[in-house]
This record gives structure tokens, C-alpha cells and sequence, in this order.
């Protein structure tokens, strides 16, 4: 079946729909645990633009907004590569680049 242009705009990734059920889902379960939950997140935290590029309306920082959801409701943990902090490595260390 071929994507006509009327159907293609409908297409796309739902940013607030996304950060709703990861929201709810994450804090489902921190309640089921009494003792600390940790959770990873995959991939890029902040200018995830791979992601964006392929999935049609990804905000490229939305699992940093999902973060600035949870942040009155759970203690957050970030991990680092040092060998990223040496080289001084944005990309990898999330950092933009006029805050390093």
C-alpha cells in the first residue's frame, strides 16, 4: 500500500502520548518497590537525532523531558563515561556544547 501525502502527515511519533505512558508506567513501578528501583534508559538521553530521523516527529530530547517529569516524584541517577568526559566528547556526554 502506498503513502499518499493526506496519509503520511498522519503518521509520526506522539511525544506527549509517549512521556504520558513511560511516565505512568515508570511510576507504577517505583510503587511496587519498597527499596530502591533502578532503571536504565537506552539509547541518547539528550539529541538523540538518529531517533529523529527515523521516526517522523521525535522529539529528539524527549526522554529528557520525560526525566523533568519524574523529577519531584523520584531521585535520578546519571551515569557518565569518563573516557567521554577526557576527550571531551559532547555527543556522548549529553552536554551541549556551551556547557562544558
Amino acid at each position: 500500500m502506498a503513502i499518499t501525502p493526506e496519509k503520511s502527515s498522519k503518521i509520526g511519533f506522539d511525544n506527549e502520548a509517549y512521556i504520558k505512558a513511560q511516565t505512568a508506567s515508570i511510576l507504577e513501578r517505583v510503587d511496587r518497590y519498597q527499596e530502591k528501583l533502578y532503571i536504565e534508559f537506552g539509547g541518547k538521553i539528550m539529541y538523540d537525532y538518529h531517533a529523529s530521523r527515523v521516526l517522523p516527529g521525535f522529539d529528539p530530547n524527549v526522554k529528557m523531558r520525560l526525566l523533568q517529569e519524574l523529577k519531584d516524584k523520584t531521585d535520578i541517577i546519571l551515569c557518565v563515561h569518563a573516557g567521554d568526559i577526557e576527550r571531551k566528547n559532547p555527543r556522548r556526554f549529553i552536554l551541549p556544547v556551551n556547557h562544558q
